[in-house]
């Protein structure tokens, strides 16, 4: 596969919420300082995503200053009523975000659907729309919007800035993307020493994280024809304008 499968947008949105998990326990959330690689992927697949195709986050840029604004919150409660909490977001956030697709080598049931063009220039087209899908934030209350931009393009206030944000999560790693024979069927929380150079954050890629730990097993999903999905061979012989014309 070449590089012609990148793509570059601007997300920005008033709140952000990338949980710290340290602070879940006690029920009031904190956000990290930056998004976490997991986030940033789950915004890049709202935006485009098919089970054909992994989404790899090579960079992302901060353009805002880094603050926070907490907020009084009446979550609900497991066993009912509500309870009041408080939650930390990030306030006014903007980051450029660079990544790549590249094949799902685990779903060898979806190798008929691997056309790098096609998906490159949906997504490139999904980035101009806002997204396929809604986008969040970190967290469903955290309203994000998505449109095309150059990376390198305009000024961030961190351009000439080196900070450390010590260990973090990095991500997820599902049953369908684990690469490891030792993770195969597994859930896998993976976590790194996040580092931003010159306001930019150079993520590893999801393999190449040693910090590690199996959560549980997990199985993949089965894409079975006329089973989960249904295929265009029913469609020949004209079906397929017979059924745009009984819904037109």
């Amino acid at each position: 596969m070449d590089k012609l499968n990148k793509i570059e947008y601007s997300v920005f949105g008033r709140y952000a919420l990338f949980t710290d998990p340290l602070s879940k326990t006690g029920g009031e959330k904190c956000s990290y300082q930056i998004p976490t690689y997991q986030a940033l992927k789950g915004i890049t697949e709202s935006i485009y995503w098919k089970p054909t195709i992994t989404w790899i986050i090579d960079e992302c840029r901060i353009m805002n200053p880094i603050q926070t604004e907490s907020k009084g919150i009446r979550p609900v409660k497991y066993s009912g009523g509500n309870d009041l909490s408080y939650y930390t977001y990030l306030r006014n956030v903007e980051y450029r975000v660079k990544a790549h697709f590249e094949w799902n080598e685990n779903r060898n049931d979806l190798i008929h659907d691997r056309n790098e063009n096609k998906h490159y220039d949906i997504a490139k087209r999904m980035i101009t729309r806002g997204g396929r899908r809604d986008i969040f934030l970190g967290a469903r209350e955290c309203q994000g919007y998505v449109e095309p931009c150059s990376f390198d393009e305009g000024e961030s206030i961190y351009d000439k800035t080196n900070l450390s944000f010590g260990i973090m999560v990095h991500g997820i790693t599902y049953p369908d993307e684990a690469i490891r024979e030792t993770e195969k069927g597994k859930m896998t929380v993976r976590l790194w020493n996040a580092q931003m150079i010159d306001g930019v954050i150079r993520f590893p890629r999801p393999e190449e994280c040693e910090i590690r730990h199996i959560l549980r097993q997990a199985k993949q999903k089965s894409f079975v024809p006329e089973e989960s999905f249904k295929g265009l061979a029913e469609f020949e012989g004209g079906d397929m304008f017979g059924m745009v014309k009984d819904f037109g």
